[in-house]
Protein backbone atom coordinates (compact mmCIF):
# COMPACT_ATOMS: atom_id res chain seq x y z
CA UNK A 1 0.00 0.00 0.00
CA UNK A 2 2.32 2.95 -1.45
CA UNK A 3 0.56 4.23 -4.12
CA UNK A 4 -1.54 6.72 -4.18
CA UNK A 5 -5.55 6.73 -4.45
CA UNK A 6 -6.63 8.33 -7.91
CA UNK A 7 -8.58 11.59 -7.35
CA UNK A 8 -7.72 11.92 -3.80
CA UNK A 9 -5.78 14.64 -2.29
CA UNK A 10 -3.20 14.12 -0.02
CA UNK A 11 -1.08 17.47 0.21
CA UNK A 12 -4.48 19.74 1.08
CA UNK A 13 -1.95 22.93 0.48
CA UNK A 14 -2.96 22.62 -3.25
CA UNK A 15 -6.58 23.24 -2.24
CA UNK A 16 -5.48 26.96 -0.57
CA UNK A 17 -6.09 28.07 3.54
CA UNK A 18 -9.63 28.51 3.42
CA UNK A 19 -10.60 25.11 1.90
CA UNK A 20 -8.28 23.63 3.92
CA UNK A 21 -9.85 25.89 7.17
CA UNK A 22 -13.37 24.59 6.02
CA UNK A 23 -11.90 20.87 5.88
CA UNK A 24 -10.72 21.12 9.57
CA UNK A 25 -13.87 22.15 10.85
CA UNK A 26 -15.74 19.73 9.24
CA UNK A 27 -13.09 17.18 10.94
CA UNK A 28 -13.85 19.26 14.28
CA UNK A 29 -17.92 18.99 13.73
CA UNK A 30 -17.16 15.18 12.66
CA UNK A 31 -15.82 13.74 15.58
CA UNK A 32 -17.69 16.54 18.09
CA UNK A 33 -21.24 14.62 18.42
CA UNK A 34 -19.58 11.22 19.98
CA UNK A 35 -16.78 13.27 22.29
CA UNK A 36 -18.92 15.35 24.16
CA UNK A 37 -21.26 12.74 24.34
CA UNK A 38 -18.63 10.71 27.12
CA UNK A 39 -18.69 13.87 29.11
CA UNK A 40 -22.11 14.31 29.03
CA UNK A 41 -22.85 10.40 29.99
CA UNK A 42 -20.00 10.37 32.73
CA UNK A 43 -20.24 14.04 34.51
CA UNK A 44 -16.96 15.54 32.97
CA UNK A 45 -15.91 18.38 31.78
CA UNK A 46 -17.35 19.25 27.73
CA UNK A 47 -14.22 22.11 27.69
CA UNK A 48 -11.98 19.80 28.81
CA UNK A 49 -13.07 17.26 27.03
CA UNK A 50 -12.57 19.22 23.87
CA UNK A 51 -9.13 20.60 25.17
CA UNK A 52 -7.99 17.47 25.46
CA UNK A 53 -9.06 15.84 21.97
CA UNK A 54 -7.46 18.75 20.20
CA UNK A 55 -4.06 18.40 22.42
CA UNK A 56 -4.23 14.71 22.08
CA UNK A 57 -4.23 15.04 18.47
CA UNK A 58 -1.43 17.15 18.42
CA UNK A 59 0.43 14.94 20.69
CA UNK A 60 -0.43 12.05 18.43
CA UNK A 61 0.94 13.74 15.15
CA UNK A 62 3.81 14.84 17.03
CA UNK A 63 4.71 11.12 17.55
CA UNK A 64 4.11 9.45 14.24
CA UNK A 65 5.99 12.31 12.30
CA UNK A 66 2.85 14.25 11.21
CA UNK A 67 1.87 11.27 9.20
CA UNK A 68 -1.06 9.55 10.16
CA UNK A 69 -4.90 11.42 9.20
CA UNK A 70 -6.19 10.65 12.67
CA UNK A 71 -8.27 12.47 15.36
CA UNK A 72 -8.07 11.30 18.54
CA UNK A 73 -11.54 11.94 20.44
CA UNK A 74 -13.64 10.29 23.65
CA UNK A 75 -13.42 6.53 24.26
CA UNK A 76 -16.31 4.99 24.47
CA UNK A 77 -14.86 1.75 26.10
CA UNK A 78 -13.62 2.69 29.22
CA UNK A 79 -17.61 4.69 30.05
CA UNK A 80 -17.97 0.75 31.94
CA UNK A 81 -14.66 1.94 34.39
CA UNK A 82 -16.03 5.26 34.88
CA UNK A 83 -19.58 4.19 35.92
CA UNK A 84 -18.41 1.63 38.46
CA UNK A 85 -16.28 4.42 40.39
CA UNK A 86 -18.92 7.12 39.78
CA UNK A 87 -21.57 5.71 38.83
CA UNK A 88 -23.60 8.91 39.00
CA UNK A 89 -20.88 11.15 37.39
CA UNK A 90 -20.09 12.31 41.07
CA UNK A 91 -17.62 15.09 41.34
CA UNK A 92 -15.11 13.40 44.27
CA UNK A 93 -15.24 10.56 42.87
CA UNK A 94 -14.25 11.02 39.11
CA UNK A 95 -11.07 12.18 39.61
CA UNK A 96 -10.13 8.48 41.14
CA UNK A 97 -11.59 6.65 37.39
CA UNK A 98 -9.33 9.13 35.58
CA UNK A 99 -6.36 8.04 37.45
CA UNK A 100 -7.38 4.53 36.67
CA UNK A 101 -7.58 5.34 32.85
CA UNK A 102 -3.99 7.23 33.39
CA UNK A 103 -2.16 3.85 34.48
CA UNK A 104 -4.09 2.06 31.57
CA UNK A 105 -1.63 4.25 29.07
CA UNK A 106 1.20 1.55 30.49
CA UNK A 107 -0.37 -1.04 28.40
CA UNK A 108 0.06 0.82 25.16
CA UNK A 109 3.37 1.78 25.84
CA UNK A 110 4.48 -1.90 27.03
CA UNK A 111 2.58 -3.35 23.97
CA UNK A 112 4.73 -0.46 21.31
CA UNK A 113 8.08 -1.27 23.06
CA UNK A 114 7.28 -5.08 22.30
CA UNK A 115 6.50 -4.16 18.54
CA UNK A 116 9.49 -1.80 18.27
CA UNK A 117 11.61 -4.76 20.18
CA UNK A 118 10.63 -7.29 17.68
CA UNK A 119 9.14 -5.60 14.78
CA UNK A 120 5.84 -4.85 13.05
CA UNK A 121 6.11 -7.28 10.53
CA UNK A 122 5.89 -10.04 12.98
CA UNK A 123 3.03 -8.51 14.93
CA UNK A 124 1.43 -8.28 11.89
CA UNK A 125 1.34 -11.49 10.37
CA UNK A 126 -0.98 -11.84 13.61
CA UNK A 127 -3.26 -9.21 11.72
CA UNK A 128 -4.08 -10.65 7.82
CA UNK A 129 -6.95 -9.12 5.73
CA UNK A 130 -9.03 -12.04 6.67
CA UNK A 131 -8.86 -10.64 10.14
CA UNK A 132 -8.86 -6.89 9.75
CA UNK A 133 -10.74 -6.43 7.53
CA UNK A 134 -13.82 -8.25 9.52
CA UNK A 135 -12.39 -6.09 12.29
CA UNK A 136 -13.05 -3.20 10.23
CA UNK A 137 -16.77 -4.02 8.82
CA UNK A 138 -17.80 -4.56 12.64
CA UNK A 139 -16.35 -1.32 14.04
CA UNK A 140 -18.79 0.01 11.70
CA UNK A 141 -21.64 -2.08 12.16
CA UNK A 142 -21.21 -1.72 16.05
CA UNK A 143 -21.37 1.85 15.99
CA UNK A 144 -24.70 2.02 14.23
CA UNK A 145 -26.68 1.16 16.96
CA UNK A 146 -26.18 4.85 18.68
CA UNK A 147 -26.43 6.40 15.17
CA UNK A 148 -29.65 4.93 14.35
CA UNK A 149 -30.77 5.53 17.89
CA UNK A 150 -30.38 9.04 17.56
CA UNK A 151 -32.02 9.39 13.95
CA UNK A 152 -35.60 8.15 15.57
CA UNK A 153 -35.35 11.32 17.93
CA UNK A 154 -37.00 13.40 14.73
CA UNK A 155 -36.48 11.29 11.35
CA UNK A 156 -36.90 13.93 8.76
CA UNK A 157 -34.25 16.04 10.45
CA UNK A 158 -31.46 13.26 10.19
CA UNK A 159 -32.88 12.22 6.51
CA UNK A 160 -32.19 16.15 5.79
CA UNK A 161 -28.61 15.62 6.72
CA UNK A 162 -28.37 12.20 4.75
CA UNK A 163 -29.85 13.77 1.70
CA UNK A 164 -27.40 16.81 2.13
CA UNK A 165 -24.62 14.14 2.21
CA UNK A 166 -25.38 12.14 -0.47
CA UNK A 167 -25.98 15.04 -2.72
CA UNK A 168 -22.63 16.48 -2.30
CA UNK A 169 -21.35 13.55 -2.73
CA UNK A 170 -22.61 12.65 -5.86
CA UNK A 171 -23.43 15.75 -7.71
CA UNK A 172 -21.05 18.36 -5.77
CA UNK A 173 -18.45 20.21 -7.70
CA UNK A 174 -15.05 22.05 -6.22
CA UNK A 175 -15.44 22.35 -2.66
CA UNK A 176 -18.80 21.30 -2.00
CA UNK A 177 -18.01 17.85 -3.02
CA UNK A 178 -15.43 17.57 -0.01
CA UNK A 179 -17.13 19.38 2.86
CA UNK A 180 -20.58 17.14 2.91
CA UNK A 181 -20.32 16.63 6.54
CA UNK A 182 -20.14 20.07 7.57
CA UNK A 183 -22.68 21.33 5.37
CA UNK A 184 -24.87 18.32 6.46
CA UNK A 185 -24.05 19.46 10.08
CA UNK A 186 -25.31 23.31 9.38
CA UNK A 187 -28.04 22.70 6.49
CA UNK A 188 -29.56 19.85 9.53
CA UNK A 189 -29.07 22.17 12.61
CA UNK A 190 -30.85 24.97 10.50
CA UNK A 191 -33.82 22.73 9.75
CA UNK A 192 -34.54 21.47 13.33
CA UNK A 193 -34.08 25.14 14.50
CA UNK A 194 -37.18 25.63 11.78
CA UNK A 195 -38.83 22.86 12.93
CA UNK A 196 -38.65 23.90 17.00
CA UNK A 197 -36.36 21.39 17.40
CA UNK A 198 -33.80 23.03 19.19
CA UNK A 199 -33.32 24.80 22.93
CA UNK A 200 -31.01 27.56 22.81
CA UNK A 201 -31.68 28.19 26.43
CA UNK A 202 -27.91 26.42 27.93
CA UNK A 203 -26.53 28.72 24.69
CA UNK A 204 -27.65 32.43 25.74
CA UNK A 205 -26.78 31.62 29.52
CA UNK A 206 -23.11 30.33 28.66
CA UNK A 207 -20.44 32.95 28.88
CA UNK A 208 -18.37 33.51 25.64
CA UNK A 209 -14.65 32.58 27.59
CA UNK A 210 -13.76 30.77 30.35
CA UNK A 211 -11.30 27.85 31.48
CA UNK A 212 -12.31 24.59 30.35
CA UNK A 213 -10.15 22.89 33.23
CA UNK A 214 -10.22 23.13 37.18
CA UNK A 215 -7.94 21.65 39.22
CA UNK A 216 -10.85 19.74 41.36
CA UNK A 217 -11.56 17.90 38.06
CA UNK A 218 -8.00 16.61 37.74
CA UNK A 219 -6.32 13.65 39.15
CA UNK A 220 -3.86 16.21 40.90
CA UNK A 221 -7.30 16.74 43.71
CA UNK A 222 -7.03 13.68 44.81
CA UNK A 223 -3.32 13.57 46.84
CA UNK A 224 -4.67 16.18 48.99
CA UNK A 225 -6.79 13.80 50.98
CA UNK A 226 -6.23 10.23 49.17
CA UNK A 227 -8.24 7.04 49.48
CA UNK A 228 -5.74 4.31 48.67
CA UNK A 229 -8.26 1.93 48.84
CA UNK A 230 -10.60 3.90 46.05
CA UNK A 231 -7.12 4.32 44.40
CA UNK A 232 -6.23 0.51 44.19
CA UNK A 233 -9.73 -0.44 43.19
CA UNK A 234 -9.75 2.06 40.24
CA UNK A 235 -6.71 0.97 38.81
CA UNK A 236 -7.30 -2.75 38.83
CA UNK A 237 -10.90 -1.75 37.53
CA UNK A 238 -10.15 0.16 34.40
CA UNK A 239 -6.52 -1.14 33.64
CA UNK A 240 -7.49 -3.82 31.81
CA UNK A 241 -10.28 -2.35 29.84
CA UNK A 242 -7.04 -1.01 27.59
CA UNK A 243 -7.23 -4.51 26.22
CA UNK A 244 -10.06 -4.10 24.09
CA UNK A 245 -9.10 -0.37 23.31
CA UNK A 246 -5.53 -1.37 22.24
CA UNK A 247 -7.53 -3.70 19.83
CA UNK A 248 -9.64 -1.09 18.71
CA UNK A 249 -6.82 1.42 17.92
CA UNK A 250 -5.15 -1.42 15.66
CA UNK A 251 -8.33 -2.04 13.99
CA UNK A 252 -8.52 1.75 13.30
CA UNK A 253 -4.75 2.08 12.39
CA UNK A 254 -5.88 -0.93 9.67
CA UNK A 255 -9.19 1.39 8.31
CA UNK A 256 -7.16 4.18 7.76
CA UNK A 257 -4.32 2.25 6.35
CA UNK A 258 -6.86 1.26 3.44
CA UNK A 259 -8.93 4.48 3.11
CA UNK A 260 -5.36 6.34 2.45
CA UNK A 261 -3.57 3.48 0.68
CA UNK A 262 -0.24 3.82 3.10
CA UNK A 263 0.72 1.19 5.16
CA UNK A 264 0.29 2.87 8.68
CA UNK A 265 1.84 0.09 10.78
CA UNK A 266 5.06 0.19 9.22
CA UNK A 267 5.57 4.14 8.14
CA UNK A 268 5.86 5.59 10.80
CA UNK A 269 5.09 2.55 12.96
CA UNK A 270 2.44 0.63 14.94
CA UNK A 271 4.82 1.36 18.06
CA UNK A 272 4.87 5.09 17.04
CA UNK A 273 0.71 5.14 17.06
CA UNK A 274 0.35 3.48 19.60
CA UNK A 275 2.58 5.06 21.81
CA UNK A 276 1.05 8.58 20.16
CA UNK A 277 -2.53 7.29 21.79
CA UNK A 278 -1.23 6.27 25.12
CA UNK A 279 0.19 9.32 26.19
CA UNK A 280 -2.47 11.15 24.83
CA UNK A 281 -4.71 9.42 27.10
CA UNK A 282 -2.25 9.28 30.21
CA UNK A 283 -2.56 13.68 29.82
CA UNK A 284 -6.37 13.96 29.11
CA UNK A 285 -6.81 11.63 32.12
CA UNK A 286 -4.47 13.53 34.22
CA UNK A 287 -6.44 16.81 33.96
CA UNK A 288 -9.63 15.48 34.11
CA UNK A 289 -11.11 14.51 30.01
CA UNK A 290 -11.71 11.40 28.86
CA UNK A 291 -9.81 8.71 27.31
CA UNK A 292 -8.54 9.76 24.06
CA UNK A 293 -8.58 7.39 21.03
CA UNK A 294 -8.48 7.22 17.31
CA UNK A 295 -11.82 8.35 15.80
CA UNK A 296 -14.11 5.99 13.14
CA UNK A 297 -16.14 9.00 12.46
CA UNK A 298 -12.80 10.90 11.02
CA UNK A 299 -12.00 7.96 9.43
CA UNK A 300 -15.70 7.97 7.23
CA UNK A 301 -14.74 11.79 6.77
CA UNK A 302 -11.49 10.96 4.72
CA UNK A 303 -13.68 8.69 2.57
CA UNK A 304 -16.14 10.79 2.05
CA UNK A 305 -13.70 13.76 1.20
CA UNK A 306 -10.80 12.07 -0.22
CA UNK A 307 -8.66 14.69 0.77
CA UNK A 308 -6.12 12.98 3.10
CA UNK A 309 -3.45 15.31 4.07
CA UNK A 310 -2.92 15.16 8.18
CA UNK A 311 -2.34 18.95 7.89
CA UNK A 312 -6.10 19.32 8.12
CA UNK A 313 -6.72 17.37 10.88
CA UNK A 314 -4.31 19.48 13.06
CA UNK A 315 -6.35 22.40 11.93
CA UNK A 316 -9.58 20.72 13.68
CA UNK A 317 -7.47 20.02 16.67
CA UNK A 318 -6.31 23.83 16.64
CA UNK A 319 -9.75 24.82 16.34
CA UNK A 320 -10.92 22.79 19.17
CA UNK A 321 -8.41 23.84 21.46
CA UNK A 322 -9.41 27.21 20.67
CA UNK A 323 -13.26 26.42 21.18
CA UNK A 324 -12.46 25.06 24.66
CA UNK A 325 -12.07 28.46 25.80
CA UNK A 326 -15.63 29.22 24.72
CA UNK A 327 -18.36 27.48 27.34
CA UNK A 328 -20.98 29.04 24.92
CA UNK A 329 -19.89 27.29 21.60
CA UNK A 330 -19.49 24.17 23.82
CA UNK A 331 -23.06 25.06 24.80
CA UNK A 332 -24.03 25.58 21.11
CA UNK A 333 -22.69 22.55 19.69
CA UNK A 334 -24.43 20.67 22.68
CA UNK A 335 -27.64 22.26 21.43
CA UNK A 336 -26.71 20.62 18.40
CA UNK A 337 -29.92 18.11 17.90
CA UNK A 338 -29.60 14.29 17.82
CA UNK A 339 -30.86 13.67 15.06
CA UNK A 340 -28.42 15.37 13.07
CA UNK A 341 -25.82 13.73 14.77
CA UNK A 342 -27.25 10.77 13.61
CA UNK A 343 -28.38 11.35 10.20
CA UNK A 344 -24.79 12.51 10.09
CA UNK A 345 -23.36 9.17 11.93
CA UNK A 346 -25.29 6.56 9.40
CA UNK A 347 -23.23 7.83 6.30
CA UNK A 348 -20.18 8.00 8.63
CA UNK A 349 -20.61 4.21 10.22
CA UNK A 350 -21.42 2.90 7.10
CA UNK A 351 -18.73 3.72 5.16
CA UNK A 352 -15.88 2.75 7.65
CA UNK A 353 -17.85 -0.93 7.24
CA UNK A 354 -17.84 -0.38 3.36
CA UNK A 355 -13.98 0.21 3.81
CA UNK A 356 -13.63 -2.92 5.75
CA UNK A 357 -15.19 -4.90 2.59
CA UNK A 358 -12.88 -2.88 0.08
CA UNK A 359 -9.71 -4.08 2.56
CA UNK A 360 -11.31 -7.74 1.43
CA UNK A 361 -12.25 -7.61 -1.87
CA UNK A 362 -8.74 -5.79 -2.87
CA UNK A 363 -6.61 -8.47 -0.94
CA UNK A 364 -8.00 -10.90 -2.77
CA UNK A 365 -9.60 -13.12 0.06
CA UNK A 366 -10.22 -16.46 -0.59
CA UNK A 367 -13.33 -17.42 0.84
CA UNK A 368 -13.80 -20.20 -1.11
CA UNK A 369 -11.45 -21.24 1.89
CA UNK A 370 -13.46 -22.74 4.74
CA UNK A 371 -10.56 -21.46 7.26
CA UNK A 372 -11.36 -17.91 5.79
CA UNK A 373 -15.10 -18.38 6.53
CA UNK A 374 -14.64 -19.75 9.72
CA UNK A 375 -12.71 -16.81 10.76
CA UNK A 376 -14.04 -13.98 9.28
CA UNK A 377 -17.66 -15.18 10.32
CA UNK A 378 -16.69 -15.48 13.63
CA UNK A 379 -15.30 -11.96 13.95
CA UNK A 380 -18.58 -10.31 12.82
CA UNK A 381 -20.82 -12.68 14.45
CA UNK A 382 -19.02 -11.99 18.03
CA UNK A 383 -17.89 -8.58 17.30
CA UNK A 384 -21.99 -7.47 17.11
CA UNK A 385 -23.64 -10.34 18.78
CA UNK A 386 -22.04 -9.56 22.53
CA UNK A 387 -22.19 -5.63 21.64
CA UNK A 388 -25.93 -6.31 21.31
CA UNK A 389 -26.64 -9.29 23.83
CA UNK A 390 -28.18 -8.47 27.32
CA UNK A 391 -25.19 -8.47 29.13
CA UNK A 392 -23.12 -6.28 26.12
CA UNK A 393 -19.73 -7.89 26.72
CA UNK A 394 -18.01 -10.70 28.09
CA UNK A 395 -17.25 -10.70 31.42
CA UNK A 396 -14.56 -13.47 32.56
CA UNK A 397 -14.55 -13.80 36.73
CA UNK A 398 -10.62 -13.88 38.02
CA UNK A 399 -11.25 -14.25 41.99
CA UNK A 400 -13.11 -11.34 42.89
CA UNK A 401 -12.01 -9.28 39.73
CA UNK A 402 -14.28 -9.42 36.54
CA UNK A 403 -12.83 -8.30 32.95
CA UNK A 404 -14.95 -6.97 30.91
CA UNK A 405 -14.11 -7.82 27.17
CA UNK A 406 -16.06 -5.90 24.31
CA UNK A 407 -17.78 -7.95 21.52
CA UNK A 408 -14.80 -6.23 18.98
CA UNK A 409 -12.28 -7.05 21.43
CA UNK A 410 -13.60 -10.46 21.91
CA UNK A 411 -14.18 -10.76 18.24
CA UNK A 412 -10.91 -9.80 17.48
CA UNK A 413 -9.03 -11.96 19.41
CA UNK A 414 -10.96 -15.05 18.44
CA UNK A 415 -10.22 -14.12 14.98
CA UNK A 416 -6.48 -13.91 15.67
CA UNK A 417 -5.73 -16.97 17.78
CA UNK A 418 -8.12 -18.67 15.02
CA UNK A 419 -5.39 -17.54 12.30
CA UNK A 420 -2.83 -18.47 14.06
CA UNK A 421 -4.08 -22.09 15.22
CA UNK A 422 -6.54 -22.93 11.97
CA UNK A 423 -3.35 -24.56 8.87
CA UNK A 424 -3.56 -22.65 5.85
CA UNK A 425 -4.15 -24.99 2.60
CA UNK A 426 -1.00 -25.38 0.70
CA UNK A 427 -1.88 -24.59 -3.50
CA UNK A 428 -1.62 -28.59 -4.33
CA UNK A 429 -3.94 -29.09 -1.22
CA UNK A 430 -6.29 -26.42 -2.68
CA UNK A 431 -6.49 -28.54 -6.11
Amino acid sequence: MSNDNLNAVYDARALGKPRMLALGVQHMFAMFGATVLVPQLTGLSVSSTLLFAGIGTLIFHFFTKGKVPAFLGSSFAFLAGYMTIAPNGEKHLLPYACLGVACSAALYFLLAVLVKVFGVKKVMRFFPPVVTGPIIISIGLTLSQSAVDNCSRNWLVAFSAVLVIVACVIWGRGMIKIIPILLAAVVSYVFAGILGEVDFTSVKNAAWIGLPVLKENTVFAIFENPDTSLIITSIVTIVPIAIATMMEHIGDIAAISSTVNRNYFENPGLHRTLFGDGLATLVASLFGAPANTTYGENTGVLTLSRVYDPRVIRIAAVIAILFSFSPKFAALISAMPAATCGGISIVLYGMISAVGVRNIVESQVDFKNSRNVIIAALILVLSIGIKYSSAGAVNIHIGGLTLGLSGLATGALVGIILNMLLPEKKASEKE
